[in-house]
């Protein structure tokens, strides 16, 4: 036999796999089936470390339960713990959209658990006499309650990322909104001209509707905690010990500090995949929001003279190859991408929950992958905006103020004073002849200077008050 290989058996044959290998045979067979996205799972650390967890808790409640000894356990135990510290990780290498239901990961993790384990014990890669992939690695397991509950957990790793840098985004928006409190605007609806309100205000609705979705995620997450593991192919937990799935489900939590629960009946929960269509349902909502956000910076830095020019965005890059000078806003406009992926990857998973059928949904695999994607990336897309834009964000002051006076934006605020019809009269003729709507009640003598000063301050315009103000004698 070549030096550079070794013969491994699986139920179709023997093959060749590379000698220095930690994976085997079952790996090689997927990665020759699955060449789909060239993409390998150690892509998503997460997900290998959570293998890695669900391993270790498994070879410690078997060894606990009296169904592995003490010397296998614990070179399992070993492996997994270098492999929850980053070793190993090129190993894992079969593609992340795969046919089976994840059995190729699960094998994968297997393989290179036990070949490590079994250098521990001082045999070579491939001794499975010694220390075997399904046997003992494997064993009180099935890829069907291993594989969504190492879904579930790296998703619960990524949640927490996101959740971090959801915060650090907010607390920008919030300072800015401290910064920007007394800028004077134009508020719009419908991109016209509505009310007066401040700048500082527009961001604070942006720090309030990340800490929203803060909290709706923070729920999406718990729903994740529920796992099947212990229920094996299809939920009745056959050649499974009756202790294990409270004893495993405990120990997971123990080397995770993760709260699962074992779920109330463990044949729905290995069919169902709802907690994963509302957790996406979630970073849907995330990313549309997200959007929405990145929108509005794009308009309010529109120009910077043929736009509404409120306030500037950090420059970052050159924005152009043949129009010098152009600077364009490229942060919020690479985090409105992010969210069209993020929605996309939210129809793949509704429609993967959707195609399960019976005791198993075989379409996890494609789940994981959109989640793990979905993230991921608006995890970084967080951070860069949070850092690369809205930190760096000025306010054109007299920008906005004069667009505000030249705007009807005012004769709202003076509807109350001198009616709903002369409002309408003011704003037609401030239209018609670009005069200022002070000017023209002025010019009308519909107020006097000082009541109209009284009602134009910027804590009247911009929160609601009881005025002191009253109309003019005879106003309709």
């Amino acid at each position: 036999m070549n030096q550079s290989v070794r013969v491994e058996h699986d139920l179709i044959g023997d093959r060749q796999v590379p000698a220095d290998a930690y994976y085997g045979v079952h790996t090689l067979r997927a990665l020759e089936n699955f060449p789909i996205t060239g993409t390998a799972i150690s892509i998503y650390p997460d997900l290998v470390e959570a293998l890695a967890c669900v391993k270790q808790a498994a070879a410690i409640a078997n060894r606990e339960l009296g169904l592995l000894d003490g010397e296998r356990a614990d070179a399992i135990v070993r492996a997994c713990e270098e492999i929850r510290g980053g070793a190993l990780l090129e190993e894992f290498v079969v593609d992340v959209i795969q046919g089976g239901a994840g059995t190729s990961t699960n094998m994968n993790a297997n393989e290179v658990i036990a070949n490590r384990a079994l250098e521990l014990l001082g045999a070579k890669r491939g001794d499975y006499a010694r220390l075997h992939p399904l046997d003992h690695v494997n064993l009180s397991q099935s890829t069907n309650d291993v594989y969504p509950t190492a879904v579930k957990l790296a998703l619960q790793f990524g949640i927490r990322r996101l959740l971090r840098e959801m915060a650090g985004l907010r607390k920008e928006c919030e300072l800015k909104a401290a910064e920007f409190s007394d800028v004077l605007k134009v508020g719009r609806t419908q991109l016209q001209d509505a009310v007066p309100m401040t700048l500082g205000q527009e961001f604070s609705t942006y720090a309030v509707m990340l800490q929203e979705d803060e909290s709706r995620l923070g729920e999406a997450g718990s729903l994740a905690r529920e796992i099947n593991l212990g229920a094996t192919a299809i939920g009745t937990g056959i050649n499974a010990h009756p202790e294990y799935a409270q004893r495993v489900t405990r120990i997971l939590s123990e080397i995770t500090g993760v709260e699962f629960i074992v779920s109330p009946n463990l044949i729905e929960a290995t069919q169902d995949a709802g907690a994963f269509v509302q957790l996406s349902g979630v970073l849907k909502r995330v990313a549309v929001k997200l959007s929405k956000v990145c929108n509005d910076l794009r308009l309010l830095s529109s120009g910077p003279r043929a736009g509404l020019g409120e306030i500037n965005l950090p420059a970052v890059q050159a924005g152009s190859s043949i129009m010098p000078g152009k600077v364009n806003p490229v942060i919020p406009e690479v985090v409105n991408q992010i969210a069209f992926e993020v929605i996309g990857n939210d129809i793949t998973v509704t429609m993967a929950a959707e195609g399960g059928q019976l005791q198993l949904n075989a379409f996890e695999p494609i789940i994981a992958h959109s989640l793990f994607k979905s993230i991921s990336h608006l995890a970084a897309g967080c951070r860069t905006l949070s850092e690369r834009c809205v930190r760096g964000i000025t306010a054109n002051r007299e920008r906005a103020r004069r667009l505000l006076d030249d705007s009807t934006a005012l004769v709202t605020a003076l509807n109350p004073y001198i009616g709903y019809a002369r409002s309408s009269e003011i704003a037609r003729e401030a239209l018609a002849t670009g005069r200022r709507v002070y000017e023209l009640v002025l010019e009308k003598k519909l107020m006097t200077r000082e009541d109209l000063d009284a009602i134009l301050r910027p804590e009247v315009l911009t929160q609601p008050h009881f005025s002191t103000v009253h109309r003019p004698k005879g106003d309709a």
